[in-house]
């Protein structure tokens, strides 16, 4: 990659400003007569967006309807501050791909890094956008800036980001109180006198309570998004089992879900896949990937991809070998029966502590059966399985989390259920299993949407059933299913 030498200029453009603030405005990027606001656009991408869309799926009403319902939650005479979230630079000048911040992302539709968005009701939507110039054109593209604000993300009113010094303490000093997405904080406001002034004065809140209850239930159009984020890691995850039958390297596994993912149309993995065979599948976030799958072992993979800014999150446990040992299966049939039944009980007026403590109690009696844990030493039980039953689904792998457990769940909400156990080889945590059970990693995770009379799981597709498992890992064997002896080229030229 080339060296940046170029010097920076600086450049403002303007659209509305108060009489005391002067600006030259910056005519838009174009080309081929077609403006480029630094995203997808009905009319630059007219196959990913309809008109009125200001992302696939979304349009530019929904996002208003946003606003205008994060304003009737939030106390009188409130400013909220949104930051977009920060570039992330491997080296100094190579970035690492961009993720935009949830919140910044909902109430705007912008997925640009450097902007600000400020609302109240006295100024509706306010966004500061980045400085740029053509120097920044010729390195970057171009991007979002006065001009697209106001015309393409419908804002109220629209201003350089080197404005914000000075239009941005007159409105804090104006509100009752002010709320700002913590986490992805600038030092662009976060240093101005007015704002550490109203910080010092109690002013300042996380606004992340509000924003989490508003996305807690998603809209027609976000539940369509979520379904085909859904489909697209469950179809490409049933392609990844497939290969499992003849490429064993954890790191050809999740190159293949990746590559399956992004050809489906995802724009990037959740997150970093868990491609755990054998004892690896005994760490719950195990990211390394670096192993080559024993025969006899069983292969968890957690993954789950974004499309359009909604996750999918999605796990199975099977044996790349064609078939469950004595032991796996006396486990994984605990683990699938518990999946089964809590998925059973997410329905409207439930909550996911209700489910999490059925889950627990269906767990404890099968793990004192399998004497796995000792009777009357059910606090054990943690050692084997630290992690709840599921979690809030949505923009984030863990959407809403500051909205309590025992909320009651409602239509429109999506949830997972992915019940585990995980048996490092030795004794990490006290916990004691017998042998045979030892080196064992084991869940099964399902996404599901909570209805009106009940629920729809998402990633059904994906088999989850012993028997259709081994019938899947055995197809097309000429040989022992449980060796990698008789490996024949029709099906490998399948898998890959």
């Amino acid at each position: 990659m080339a060296a940046r030498l170029l010097l920076r200029a600086t450049g403002v453009a303007s659209r509305f400003l108060p009489a005391s603030h002067s600006l030259v405005q910056r005519a838009a990027y174009t080309a081929g007569g077609i403006i480029d606001v630094g995203q997808p656009t009905p009319q630059s991408h007219p196959e990913l967006l309809a008109d009125g869309e200001i992302t696939p799926g979304i349009t530019s009403e929904e996002y208003i309807s946003r606003r205008k319902k994060l304003l009737e939650v939030l106390p009188e005479k409130s400013l909220a501050i949104i930051a977009s979230a920060d570039q992330q630079m491997m080296t100094d000048v190579v970035p690492y791909p961009f993720r935009q911040n949830s919140d910044y992302l909902y109430i705007t539709g912008c997925t640009q890094p450097g902007g600000v968005a400020v609302l109240s009701e006295e100024t509706g939507l306010c966004m500061f956008m980045p400085d740029t110039n053509k120097e920044d054109v010729v390195w970057q593209g171009p991007t979002a800036g006065v001009k697209a604000a106001m015309d393409f993300f419908k804002a109220d009113k629209a201003f350089p980001i080197s404005q914000i010094q000075k239009i941005l303490p007159e409105l804090i000093e104006r509100s009752k109180g002010v709320y700002h997405n913590v986490k992805a904080s600038s030092s662009s406001y976060k240093n101005l006198d007015a704002f550490r002034m109203a910080s010092l004065n109690n002013k300042v809140k996380d606004l992340t309570y509000y924003t989490d209850g508003l996305r807690w239930i998603k809209s027609k159009s976000e539940i369509k998004l979520m379904r085909e984020s859904a489909s697209i890691v469950s179809q490409s995850l049933l392609q990844t089992m497939l290969l499992s039958r003849t490429h064993r390297e954890e790191s050809q596994l999740a190159a293949k879900i990746e590559y399956e993912c992004k050809m489906r149309g995802a724009q990037r993995m959740a997150f970093h896949p868990v491609v755990g065979g054998g004892a690896n599948g005994s760490v719950i976030h195990y990211s390394r990937n670096d192993r080559r799958i024993k025969s006899g072992d069983l292969l968890l993979m957690d993954v789950g991809c974004e499309y359009h800014g909604y996750l999918s999150d999605l796990t199975r446990t099977w044996p790349p070998c064609g078939k469950f040992s004595p032991a796996q299966a006396e486990l994984y049939s605990l683990i699938l029966e518990t999946n089964k039944e809590c998925i059973k009980l997410c329905k409207p007026g439930a909550s996911i502590n209700e489910i999490h403590n059925h889950s627990v109690r269906m767990l404890i009696k099968g793990f004192q059966e399998l004497g796995i844990l000792e009777k009357g030493k059910s606090i054990q039980y943690n050692y084997l399985n630290p992690t709840a039953i599921g979690h809030s689904l949505g923009m984030d792998i863990h959407d809403s989390t500051t909205l309590p457990n025992d909320r009651p769940l409602e239509p429109g909400v999506v949830i997972t259920i992915e019940p585990g156990v995980y048996i490092p080889p030795s004794p990490v945590l006290n916990e004691r299993a017998p042998g045979r059970f030892r080196g064992m990693g084991i869940r099964i995770e399902d996404e599901v949407l909570v209805t009106e009379d009940g629920h729809e799981v998402l990633t059904a597709s994906v088999p989850k059933e012993m028997a259709h498992l081994t019938t899947l890992m055995s197809m097309g064997r000429r040989g022992d299913p449980a060796t990698d002896n008789g490996r024949d080229d029709e099906l490998r030229a399948a898998c890959s």
